[in-house]
């Protein structure tokens, strides 16, 4: 029940996890209904640390901007591109699913990330401009994270087909 939360088993009857307020790990508000379905046990803290106020601030960069700079480092006639945007937090993946739904996103197993295919021409995949708008949508709603492109193709001519199929460990992304 606690899994969302990254718990695991210190001792026997022990879970530790992490709560931070900065996207880091489980948001306080999170874990609290999280552990409204933990029908017994008892909560300690094992130690804390206070914000610092002379750490600077975490930059966060909005995910049109993260787009923006993962295509511009694609050569000019890239076609089909396989892409992942990893999350701050694994509250973001939900609300980011449902705003990008036109990407088709993936879930990344346990990862706070998201995977999608991009077709600049044609074939299978969202178009470049519909998934920056998703991403818009991503940033008015506050969801934080990056984009980065993990493969990509270069002036591919779809014949008869809907583009590259690409493999990992024997599954087709």
């Amino acid at each position: 029940m606690l899994g969302p939360a990254g718990a695991y088993r210190a001792a026997p009857t022990v879970l530790l996890f992490t709560v931070a307020r900065d996207g880091s790990a489980t948001s306080p508000d999170n874990l609290t209904r999280l552990l409204r379905n933990v029908p017994n046990g008892a909560l300690s803290l094992s130690g804390s640390k206070a914000e610092e106020q002379d750490a600077p601030a975490r930059e966060i960069t909005p995910l049109t901007e993260s787009w923006d700079r993962a295509i511009a480092g694609q050569p000019a006639d890239w076609s089909d591109l396989y892409v992942e945007l990893s999350l701050t937090s694994t509250d973001f993946i939900e609300p980011a699913s449902v705003l990008c739904v036109q990407c088709n996103p993936r879930r990344d197993g346990a990862r706070a990330a998201l995977r999608f295919r991009c077709a600049r021409v044609q074939g299978y995949g969202v178009s470049p401009e519909m998934a920056r708008r998703c991403l818009e949508r991503c940033d008015a709603a506050g969801i934080q994270g990056s984009v980065s492109v993990l493969r990509a193709i270069s002036g591919s001519r779809h014949v008869d087909t809907q583009g590259p199929v690409w493999l990992e460990n024997g599954k087709t992304l």
